[in-house]
């Protein structure tokens, strides 16, 4: 059985472990793929793991400990990538059948610079076809569970990084966010998730270096290990020529949110948003309160369009991608993946740019906020984590008062601003089941947000639950 206290030691201190040589590489990398095992007949994290590469990884990390060189940020850390995210010479099959034989033959940025600070790649994680789906369910991988309870989902499409986390598997995973796939399973899973500025880390695995939604970000079970990730993954590369220069992200945290005025909006302006969500959304905000922050409700004013708007564009997106061969190979589709390319395929160009409309008007209502505000809070998602089997089109329908019963609360945050978004638990429903906060924060402000998480942590911890798997 694996050491679960050393499983669950988070990835900053493990790293100054294996500095200071109270524990080896090759010790952390064998208990970790000793928790894989436990973990993933139950749940379905990874779909791949690498057991022989990464414990000769771990032996090298543990030789260059010996002879005392420099060592990196994340030396001999082990963690997990995204199965959406090239690996050069490693199967990557974007969750789909289509992609089942695919061998990349480069590594992205963000693979390259974890590389180089000395984390060791034990496997890849599960997501659902093309990275499209708050549900992690694959035409190829199958379920992935909830490690909270196994007969709900642990969101998506991050699934399988967010439960190799919560579960003690890695300290640290990698995910992809184009409407909400960091966060969504962050909070569904009870750990943090950060979607950051755009461009704040490299994204150059999509197929256009122009696209304005598409993010990596980290999970973690800490605040201070999402800071971590991000300090050795961002700044800037000329394989996205949207990338941004390097950000100080001041390492300890202060934690200190003395001063600091920060928005609260339940709702959005449209959301149905279940009662238990709402309490510990209120608690959460009201415990920043607590540790010196002031506090104004507000009514942000966003539509149900802003979804429609964002759902329209992932659409396009996904046709675009993933459509040239769209009538040969729909058989062997996920069916939501083939509803949203037909959809896309149908739009015409004049109705996408008009999309920019809806963009804008959402974007100066939550700039209006970010202009008086140092940070506007909410619910990451309007539900605790729904049963299996579900999809996200059963997510779309208003009530009699015109309330929108949706699912994530985070694609607008994709569509309308490059600002951060950083999903953190906010508590526990009756039933067990955690719920997040979603703090999003000015224009390039990734260090305000990540200072209000730590704020949050200190003063409502969360790290000492556990899922019990």
């Amino acid at each position: 059985m694996s050491d679960l206290e050393l499983a669950y030691t988070p990835a900053a201190e493990v790293a100054r472990m294996i500095r200071d040589r109270e524990v080896s590489p090759v010790e952390v990398v064998n208990n970790a793929l000793e928790r894989i095992d436990e973990v993933n007949p139950v749940l379905n994290c990874f779909c791949f793991t690498y057991p022989e590469e990464a414990l000769e990884k771990a032996r090298v990390a543990e030789r260059a400990v010996s002879a005392g060189g420099d060592l990196g940020a994340l030396h001999g850390v082990p963690v997990a990538i995204k199965d959406f995210t090239p690996t050069k010479g490693k199967t990557t099959t974007l969750g789909s059948r289509l992609y089942r034989d695919w061998v990349p033959d480069w590594d992205p940025v963000i693979v390259r610079r974890l590389e180089a600070a000395g984390a060791i790649m034990l496997g890849k994680t599960t997501t659902p076809e093309f990275a499209h789906s708050s549900f992690t369910e694959s035409p190829l991988w199958g379920v992935t569970r909830n490690p909270w309870n196994r007969e709900r989902t642990p969101g998506g499409s991050s699934g399988g990084s967010a439960g190799a986390v919560a579960t003690g598997c890695v300290a640290l995973a990698e995910g992809t966010d184009m409407g909400g796939s960091v966060r969504i399973p962050a909070a569904l899973s009870g750990i943090v998730g950060l979607k950051p500025s755009l461009g704040r880390i490299p994204m150059d695995i999509v197929k256009t270096v122009y696209d304005s939604i598409s993010h990596f970000g980290p999970l973690a079970r800490t605040v201070e290990d999402a800071a971590l990730f991000l300090d050795v993954v961002q700044g800037p590369d000329n394989r996205d020529i949207q990338s941004l220069p390097r950000c100080d992200i001041p390492r300890p945290l202060s934690g200190d949110v003395a001063n600091l005025r920060l928005a609260l909006s339940i709702d959005l302006g449209f959301y149905a948003v279940d009662p238990e969500v709402e309490a510990n959304t209120r608690a959460a905000a009201g415990a920043l309160v607590g540790a010196g922050a002031t506090l104004e409700e507000i009514d942000l004013g966003w539509r149900r369009q802003i979804n429609d708007a964002w759902y329209a564009y992932w659409g396009v997106f996904l046709a675009a991608c993933f459509g040239d061969h769209f009538e040969a190979q729909r058989a062997e589709m996920d069916d939501e993946v083939v509803r949203l390319i037909e959809a896309g395929l149908a739009m015409d160009a004049v109705a996408f740019k008009k999309l920019e409309f809806v963009r804008t008007e959402h974007w100066l209502k939550l700039a209006a906020v970010l202009d008086d505000f140092d940070a506007l809070l909410c619910p990451t998602m309007a539900l605790p984590a729904p049963e299996i089997g579900g999809a996200d089109s059963l997510y779309e329908g208003e009530d009699e008062e015109g309330r929108y019963h949706g699912l994530d609360m985070t694609c607008g945050f994709n569509f309308t601003a490059q600002c951060p978004a950083f999903s953190v638990p906010s508590g526990f429903t009756a039933a067990g089941l955690p719920t997040g906060l979603q703090i999003v924060g000015r224009r390039f402000d990734d260090p305000g947000v990540l200072n209000i998480g730590a704020a949050l942590q200190k003063a409502r911890p969360w790290t000492a639950r556990r899922p019990e798997i």
